[in-house]
């Protein structure tokens, strides 16, 4: 498959490569190419960025994640369903260029990204405070570079006539091209908390300030030179594309049930394309990766959308819920006033219907959330426990899951789900069903409220990385549908 595409990466965090990235993709649409935008790593709200305020398709690209045949796979599979050709793929790093896991180990990093899907990289050096010291520290980065595949340069937060000095220098000592520079802007700043940037609709000058520094990017960098760069790279190519093997993403086809699942489903046929999942989406619950969304729906799931915060109860067509990450802490108080959302959420669960919570989901699914103030209040009631405030991050980053007891309802022993935990919240009732391991080092720990028919935790979890998981949730959903085809069918007998 033929896709131009870009890398903008960066020697550390904080570095200016979200800014740059967006700036970019502003640029890009305002010359009306048909882009879409991928995060390396697990990162949620970089991408909400592209697609709510840009308006770009925006999905993760994680080589932890997934093996690199998957990886190469979910890029093509990405570009292939976008209703326009996309003519640029522009990807976002993250961290340090070669930081990986554990900052040890390339998976995980943007550099494995960028070698895994042959993708070129623009540098974008932060150099405020330097002056020729960023020639032997540019110098290090590209010695690094064994694939040569960084192959320009932007130098951020440096003043035009210190630029205009710099680079010939640059250009007469580095093998690379110095494709341009950003001054110090004070008014493009993107607000941050402790679990990363602000979201978008917390923001009420975020289109105004990408605007901007779209203009700026178009002033002071050749986006013409990057265009060209992104346009010179090799296919990409997939194994057994077209030897009709199973998507390594999911099914496509609407699939009948025909096997035996302790208390089976044999000689009971049902079409996934009947089965609905309520999908919690609102500024409470928002990060979701849009590759689990859309293996669900590769699954023949019907995916329909509700706010736990604004709407009255769960959608009636629901045979299942999906309770997504977020911020509910900071929306506790009118989660808490939505009594009849939550009645609607508990009395469905305990009615047997499916349920997968991950981290804000898992703390909204509580008896309680005390908030950093000490403030508590009154949740879904579904788990006896409590989520407190913790002040610093809890058992943050990648992990291995794996069911902990002898039947297992969602993992074979085998292939354990990947996913990763970033929270400042704890709970009293984390879980003991499944233990999660550093992929890293050898500490471990217990987590996750697992059952026949539902999965709560604070891990998210990526589902490219197990699609059984979901096969074995959509079985779950179907035996829900049954019954509850069932039960409506008694009930007019009863009426007639």
């Amino acid at each position: 498959m033929s896709i131009p595409r870009i890398m903008f990466a960066a020697p550390k965090s904080g570095s200016g490569k979200t800014l740059i990235t967006c700036a970019m993709l502003g640029a890009c649409k305002e010359r009306q190419l048909h882009i879409v935008s991928c995060k390396c790593g697990p990162d949620y709200i970089d991408p909400m960025f592209h697609r709510t305020v840009l308006e770009i398709p925006s999905e993760n690209l994680d080589t932890y994640f997934t093996d690199e045949e998957q990886t190469r796979r979910l890029l093509c599979e990405f570009v292939s369903e976008q209703e326009h050709s996309p003519e640029l793929v522009v990807m976002e790093g993250v961290m340090g260029l070669y930081d990986g896991l554990g900052g040890v180990r390339k998976e995980g990093s943007s550099y494995h990204l960028a070698s895994v899907t042959k993708t070129p990289i623009i540098l974008v050096v932060d150099v405020h405070g330097m002056g020729q010291t960023m020639i032997p520290v540019i110098s290090g980065i590209l010695q690094y570079d064994k694939e040569h595949l960084i192959r320009g340069i932007i130098l951020n937060r440096i003043s035009r006539h210190f630029y205009e000095s710099m680079k010939p220098m640059l250009e007469e000592e580095l093998p690379v091209p110095v494709l341009g520079y950003m001054e110090s802007h004070p008014e493009l700043v993107i607000d941050s908390r402790h679990l990363g940037l602000k979201l978008p609709v917390e923001m009420d000058h975020i289109h105004k300030t990408l605007s901007q520094a779209s203009a700026y990017l178009c002033e002071t960098v050749d986006i013409d030179g990057i265009l060209a760069i992104a346009r010179k790279v090799d296919d990409l190519c997939v194994e057994g594309e077209n030897d009709g093997e199973r998507s390594l993403v999911g099914e496509t086809e609407d699939t009948n049930v025909d096997r035996d699942l302790d208390g089976g489903l044999i000689g009971k046929q049902v079409s996934t394309s009947s089965i609905t999942l309520a999908v919690a989406r609102d500024e409470a619950f928002c990060f979701y990766y849009e590759e689990n969304l859309r293996l669900l729906e590769k699954a023949g799931i019907r995916i329909t959308y509700f706010s736990p915060l604004w709407d009255e109860r769960l959608p009636e067509e629901a045979d299942g819920i999906l309770l997504g990450g977020g911020y509910p802490e900071l929306y506790a108080e009118a989660l808490s006033r939505n009594i009849s959302m939550q009645d609607s959420i508990r009395t469905a669960i305990r009615n047997g219907m499916p349920s997968l919570a991950e981290c804000g989901g898992f703390m909204y699914l509580h008896k309680e959330l005390q908030d950093e103030k000490g403030h508590i209040f009154p949740m879904v009631d579904v788990i006896n426990g409590r989520t407190y405030y913790v002040g610093k991050s809890v058992r943050f980053g990648y992990v291995e899951i794996r069911e902990d007891k002898e039947q297992a309802h969602f993992l074979m022993k085998d292939r354990p789900m990947k996913g990763h935990e970033f929270h400042y919240y704890d709970s009293t009732l984390c879980g003991e069903d499944a233990y999660a391991v550093k992929p890293v080092g050898s500490r471990k720990w217990h987590c996750c409220h697992i059952g026949e028919n539902h999965w709560w935790g604070f891990p998210h979890l990526y589902y490219p990385s197990c699609p059984e998981f979901v096969d074995a949730f959509a079985d779950s959903l179907k035996r829900y549908h049954i019954g509850k085809d069932d039960n409506q069918a008694l009930i007019k007998n009863d009426l007639r």
